[in-house]
């Protein structure tokens, strides 16, 4: 491996956003689990937690949609539930809240919530979105303000354009500019490197 490679690997493992993630419940499309990792790669958010309570949903769905990840798979560790309450329960134990997009009376636009702070940001499936069970155990709800005839958006680009608004938010505190070494973590990447040759 080159110095070049490594340093990278250091930078990369440096920019993630421990206090950061993603959590998907039921997405159906393995396409766009694929398009989220590489969303979350991206903005360097290290993990996402998938939650399949629906029994014809599986992790199989993630293997499917490893093309459409485009490597991402590798560098963003995905945690699976299958219980809503071990899923939130999870979370707590990392992040300090959890706000899943839903349309609602107490929805915040997006561009008004603080996404410097720990945040778990939640995504409900294609055609039902949050449920309520998760909607019930979220801190807040927000919405992406939008003008079109078509009040909602893919399950990937709304967590693009989510994920980005944090990223600007983050980059402008500084949270990417003082990077922090991540020892441990740069060991795994280059572990998981190794094995791919």
């Amino acid at each position: 491996m080159t110095p070049e490679r490594m340093e990278k690997f250091r930078r990369v493992a440096a920019f993630r956003q421990m206090d950061l993630t993603v959590v998907l419940e039921n997405v159906h499309d393995p396409h766009n689990i694929g398009a989220v990792l590489r969303s979350c790669d991206s903005v360097g958010i290290p993990e996402i937690y998938v939650l399949y309570t629906e029994e014809r949903l599986s992790e199989k769905n993630i293997i499917a949609g490893k093309s459409a990840a485009s490597g991402a798979r590798k560098w963003v560790d995905i945690h699976y539930f299958t219980e809503l309450d071990t899923c939130v329960e999870a979370l707590r134990k990392k992040y300090r809240r959890l706000l899943c997009t839903h349309l609602g009376e107490s929805a915040v636009d997006l561009y008004e919530l603080n996404l410097t702070h720990s945040t778990a940001l939640v995504f409900g499936n294609e055609h039902e979105g949050v449920s309520k069970e998760l909607l019930a155990r979220c801190d807040g709800n927000f919405v992406i303000p939008q003008v079109g005839m078509v009040q909602s958006l893919n399950i990937s680009v709304a967590c693009a354009v989510t994920l980005y608004e944090a990223f600007r938010q983050r980059w402008q505190s500084g949270k990417y500019n003082a990077q922090r070494e991540n020892p441990e973590l740069y060991k795994t990447y280059l572990s998981r490197h190794a094995k791919k040759a």
